[in-house]
């Protein structure tokens, strides 16, 4: 018993420490909410109030934190990869290359840039490219939800490019981390080829075995299924780091092997584990970020905002038009695919604490999600109007004329 009542003094202020940082996030929030933005910003802005030297500098248990930060990473990405069946990856990688080798270039090059104009060595520009190349799923699947356009015509385009940013990255994400360990050309190229491989390998049984792993997997017991669910995720998880490729990409790849009969029971059960573990990992990259490197990349922040801002909206535009959507779809999927979020934060962490670590990424990638991931979805939200008074201010005579494919009722 007195061994309890010690231990309990120890436990006591790592509860109350916990418990006021989950309820500053959920009150973080809520006024996210209320103002119909995305909440990650603001979990990043409470981990800034809180880091060692914040407004409110706080010492959160650093162990705990980081690694649920890592579980929220590896959910995140596996219930992203369950977005996506077998199938409608086939489709998109039989249809949706042009437009995504478009992406990559217009929108990985700026970050690239950008960082060798900064003075940076080249692996950290390689992780700017990144931060700016990825639009945010999480963000633009739920803006899809809550503006009712699921059913337009220019959806489909806009989650194709998701689909293939994310494949993107279940190659670039193995390459960062070899290039970021500083090793050898000999070791770096077999570390490299071991990724490329293992991802290779575990895509394609996704591919072809999704369903006989489902089946094994289902279980009439919630309890069960979620166990096993979670077993094998960390199991993969671990499995791919240990051959050099990253976990979040293992845990991406059990999420597109899943399929029905147990989707949908899975999104029921995992995702308020993955929101829990995700908004800690928002938080903890704020925590690690000093509030006085800010300032300093606000204006770098701003003009990679316009600038990839561009680069994205054009390639909304280029991959919508291909697909035979009209003027108005045209410019709803390339506002949505301008945001950024999550994915590009993830990247940003991939380097602290490497031997090629560069201070002003973290800060500038926090700045570049802080700014695009407010605006965005305001931009989201009011393209029709923008759009009706910019063509308002034409001529008659260059005023585009409505079509059937410009206006798709949504369901």
């Amino acid at each position: 018993m007195l061994f309890l009542l010690g231990a309990n003094v120890y436990i006591a202020p790592f509860f109350m420490e916990l418990g006021l940082m989950i309820l500053l996030v959920a009150l973080a929030g809520r006024l996210a909410l209320k103002f119909g933005l995305s909440p990650i910003p603001f979990y990043l802005i409470v981990g800034l109030f809180f880091s060692s030297e914040g407004f409110l500098p706080h010492q959160f248990s650093e162990e705990f934190v980081s690694l649920g930060a890592e579980i929220g990473v590896i959910l995140l990405l596996f219930m992203l990869g369950l977005e996506y069946t077998s199938g409608e990856l086939k489709s998109v990688l039989r249809t949706g290359i042009p437009a995504g080798a478009v992406d990559l270039v217009l929108n990985m090059t700026p970050g690239v840039i950008f960082g060798l104009l900064l003075g940076w060595h080249w692996v950290p520009s390689l992780l700017l490219g990144g931060v700016t190349y990825i639009s945010s799923s999480g963000i633009i699947s739920k803006l899809l939800g809550d503006l009712g356009w699921l059913g337009n015509r220019e959806t489909p385009v806009i989650l194709s490019l998701l689909v293939i940013e994310d494949l993107v990255m279940a190659i670039y994400l193995p390459l960062m981390a070899v290039l970021l360990i500083g090793s050898d050309w000999l070791t770096g190229a077999m570390s490299l080829g071991t990724a490329i491989i293992t991802v290779v390998v575990v895509l394609t049984i996704a591919l072809t075995q999704g369903e006989r792993l489902s089946r094994w997997m289902d279980s009439s017991s919630n309890e069960i299924l979620l166990l096993t669910i979670l077993g094998v995720i960390l199991l993969v998880a671990g499995a791919t780091q240990h051959l050099q490729v990253s976990a979040a990409v293992g845990a991406f790849l059990v999420g597109i092997a899943l399929s029905d009969p147990i989707t949908e029971q899975t999104h029921h059960l995992i995702e308020p584990l993955k929101d829990l573990f995700a908004t800690i990992f928002f938080v903890f990259f704020g925590l690690q970020i000093t509030p006085s490197t800010i300032p300093p990349v606000l204006v770098t922040a701003f003009a990679l905002v316009i600038l990839t801002g561009f680069t994205k909206y054009l390639t909304g535009i280029y991959a919508a038009k291909r697909a035979g959507i009209g003027t108005n779809g045209q410019h709803r999927a390339a506002s949505m695919l301008t945001i950024r979020g999550e994915f590009s934060i993830v990247i940003a962490g991939l380097a602290t604490g490497s031997a090629l670590d560069e201070p002003m990424l973290a800060p500038l990638a926090a700045a570049y999600v802080l700014i695009i991931a407010l605006v965005g979805p305001i931009l989201v939200r009011f393209i029709k109007p923008i759009q009706t008074r910019a063509r308002n201010l034409l001529p008659a005579r260059y005023r585009p004329q409505p079509t059937m494919t410009q206006e798709t009722p949504s369901v």
